[in-house]
C-alpha cells in the first residue's frame, strides 16, 4: 500500500476522546501516539477540562474537532465560535438552524476553523424524528439542513453515513461531509442506529470519519486505529 494513501487515510480518521476525565484522555493520546493525528473533544470531556487539552493537542501538531453542537442566540454563538477559532481547532459543530449557522460562520471569520452543521443525530431514527415534532422523516430533514448549512456559508455537515449520497447530491465537494456512526464490521452498534463500515462511508463520499468506542474501548486502541486507517486507505485506493 502506498505511503501517500496511508497518510491521507490517517488524516481522514478522527478519534473521539469520549472519556470522563482529562487524565483518561491524556493517557489515550499517549497510547495512540502517531497512529492518530486528529481528535474529537465533545461535551463529556469539554466540561472536564477538554478545551485546555484541545489547545495542547494543537500545540503538539495534532488536529482537533471541538464537538459542542452550539445552539443559542446569534451573538452568543458568534462569540463562542470566535473563541474556538482562537484555540486553533480545525472543526466546530453547531446545530443546523439558519440563524445559528450564520452566526457561527461570522464568528469563524477568515480563521482556519471549519463550521459543521449537525443534521440528524446518528442515534435518531424515523421514530425519534417524529417524536421531536418534525413532520418529515429523517431523509427530508437531512436534505433541508444540508441546503440551509450550505446557504448560510458554513463549511459542511455532520451526517450519518447512510445520508451521504443525499448530502453529496445537494452539496458536492468542497462542502465537507463528516460522519460519525462508523463501525468496523462486527463491532457493537451501541446507541447508533444509522451506521456503516469505514470503507462504506469513504465510498459514499465521507471526508472524515469519527470513531470513538471501537478505538478507545479496544483492548489495543493503537491496533484498532491502525486497522481502521488501513481500511480507509484501501477504500481510497479502490476509489482511484
Amino acid at each position: 500500500m502506498s505511503g501517500s494513501a496511508t497518510v491521507e487515510a490517517r488524516e481522514r480518521l478522527i478519534v473521539g476522546l469520549d472519556v470522563a476525565s482529562l487524565e483518561e484522555a491524556e493517557a489515550l493520546v499517549l497510547r495512540l501516539g502517531d497512529s492518530v493525528v486528529f481528535y474529537k473533544i465533545g461535551f463529556e470531556l469539554a466540561v472536564a477540562g477538554g478545551l485546555l487539552l484541545a489547545e495542547r493537542l494543537v500545540g503538539s501538531g495534532k488536529k482537533v474537532f471541538v464537538d459542542l453542537k452550539l445552539h443559542d442566540i446569534g451573538a452568543t454563538v458568534e462569540k463562542a465560535t470566535r473563541n474556538v477559532a482562537r484555540l486553533g481547532a480545525t472543526f466546530l459543530t453547531v446545530h443546523a438552524y439558519p440563524q445559528t449557522l450564520r452566526a457561527a460562520a461570522a464568528g469563524r471569520g477568515d480563521s482556519g476553523l471549519k463550521v459543521l452543521g449537525v443534521t440528524v443525530l446518528t442515534s435518531w431514527d424515523a421514530g425519534d424524528v417524529a417524536e421531536a415534532g418534525f413532520i418529515d422523516g429523517p431523509e427530508a430533514l437531512v436534505a433541508r439542513r444540508v441546503a440551509q448549512t450550505r446557504d448560510a456559508g458554513a463549511d459542511g455537515v455532520i451526517c450519518a453515513p447512510t445520508d451521504l449520497s443525499a448530502v453529496r447530491a445537494i452539496a458536492p465537494r468542497p462542502f465537507l461531509a463528516v460522519t460519525p456512526g462508523v463501525r468496523p464490521a462486527g463491532a457493537a452498534l451501541g446507541d447508533q442506529k444509522r451506521v456503516a463500515t469505514p470503507a462504506e462511508a469513504i465510498r459514499a463520499g465521507a471526508d472524515r470519519l469519527v470513531v470513538a468506542r471501537p478505538v478507545i474501548g479496544a483492548a489495543d486502541p493503537r491496533a484498532a486505529a491502525e486497522a481502521i486507517v488501513d481500511e480507509i486507505a484501501r477504500a481510497l485506493i479502490a476509489a482511484g
